[in-house]
């Protein structure tokens, strides 16, 4: 039986610059005390607000033990609740999305507001106050048209990555996007192997030959690697100071968000076969010939914004060996399918990247469950995220655990 002695031993004894011990990856409580840990106090990536659009329009999003249900209310703002009724516990919003201008529990029907007051309750005595009785709320940060919640009492800061996004991510206007496509995955693979694997493309020629027609493989043009700045990339990022447009790698002290903007392979324009837009409506102001902007956030996301689409990352874990993917291609809302954009050339390239990223995380996890395996060296050069990453996540459970 594994203890948290074992969980905390393997923090401190692994060697820098190597991946996790063997329990991290594959012990049921390594997966409970990061979802208590990492999930349940730090802020996750939900859903882009264009999802909710309307009054009334809700999504659910489950994290662990957790139901949330995210929607925007009566005056446009943004609340999230528990999806837990104050009754007698049930699941208020059963399905996935919908629209509604009440809440209404099936189970006894006790109805609340869109703000999360109980407004209807039968025959509960004269002594009942509907007042004590609302929604337990969640936490809330929106930020150019991305929505995030923290499960957290006392959540941390926001504003500093609020601040630090917005002017790099104003520019493509999400808050008048639609989702254009959604697909789902279900990876047999560790949630830290998941984003482990995105933070490099050390992997990516050997099993990406579509995404490496556009996306280089660089590891200096994702901020990955100090001192390197290759003359592409100097030249590029004169281009973007001449029109105003922030590209410099920004990173929290801590390194639990990074974003930087960065060029694409030759003259393409985003992810597609081709290198050519995939939309004829451009979503934001970002020029031609201006790349992507790359935003991480810990532990939930990865997102690609180009000037005629974006692409943004979900994933939480299911188990200790499984983890929800979901993917969301984003279009300006007035894009019609079939006349200004088609889904197949839209979405192909990184369709096909998650369905490989998938078979290779699943054999990274079969590899690690044998006794035979030890932690192993990251490349210097290429897994330098990789090794960011790990870094951030065992300090983060190393505060958690041994204060």
């Amino acid at each position: 039986m594994t203890h948290v002695s074992d969980i905390i031993s393997a923090l401190e004894s692994r060697k820098k610059t190597y991946s996790l011990d063997q329990v991290l990856y594959s012990s049921e409580l390594a997966h409970q005390l990061d979802l208590e840990h990492i999930f349940y106090k730090r802020w996750l990536f939900a859903i882009a607000a264009c999802e909710i659009a309307e009054s009334g329009s809700y999504v659910t999003y489950q994290v662990g033990a957790y139901s949330v249900i995210i929607l925007r209310d009566k005056s446009g703002d943004i609340k999230a609740f528990h999806n837990t009724c104050r009754h007698r516990g049930a699941v208020i919003c059963p399905k996935n999305k919908g629209r509604s201008k009440l809440l209404t529990c099936p189970y006894h029907h006790w109805t609340y507001n869109l703000d999360g007051s109980l407004i209807a309750a039968r025959d509960m005595g004269e002594d009942f106050n509907k007042a004590d009785f609302p929604l337990k709320p969640v936490h809330v940060g929106e930020v150019a048209g991305l929505i995030y919640i923290c499960l957290a009492d006392t959540p941390p800061d926001f504003a500093e990555f609020h601040d630090g996004l917005l002017p790099y991510l104003q520019v493509h206007d999400l808050e008048n996007a639609k989702v254009a496509y959604e697909t789902e995955h279900i990876e047999q693979g560790n949630w830290k192997l998941v984003l482990e694997n995105n933070r490099e493309c050390y992997h990516c020629r050997a099993n990406h030959p579509d995404l490496c027609r556009t996306f280089p493989e660089d590891p200096a043009f994702v901020g990955d690697v100090e001192g390197l700045m290759p003359e592409s990339l100097t030249a590029y990022q004169d281009k973007c100071d001449a029109v105003g447009l922030p590209h410099r790698f920004l990173q929290e002290e801590e390194g639990g968000w990074r974003m930087v903007r960065m060029p694409l392979l030759g003259d393409s324009q985003c992810y597609t076969m081709d290198g050519k837009p995939a939309s004829k409506v451009r979503l934001g102001s970002v020029g031609e010939g201006l790349g992507a902007l790359l935003l991480y956030h810990y532990p939930t996301t990865w997102n690609h914004f180009m000037g005629d689409h974006s692409i943004v990352f979900r994933i939480t874990p299911i188990g200790p060996n499984e983890t929800r993917l979901v993917t969301k291609w984003l279009v300006h809302k007035d894009a019609v399918e079939g006349q200004d954009y088609d889904v197949r050339n839209l979405t192909e390239v990184w369709d096909a990247t998650n369905r490989e990223d998938k078979k290779i995380v699943e054999l990274n996890q079969q590899g690690i469950n044998s006794p035979a395996y030890q932690p192993g060296p990251y490349s210097y050069l290429h897994e330098s995220g990789t090794n960011q990453f790990v870094d951030w996540y065992c300090e983060q459970m190393k505060k958690e655990l041994m204060d």
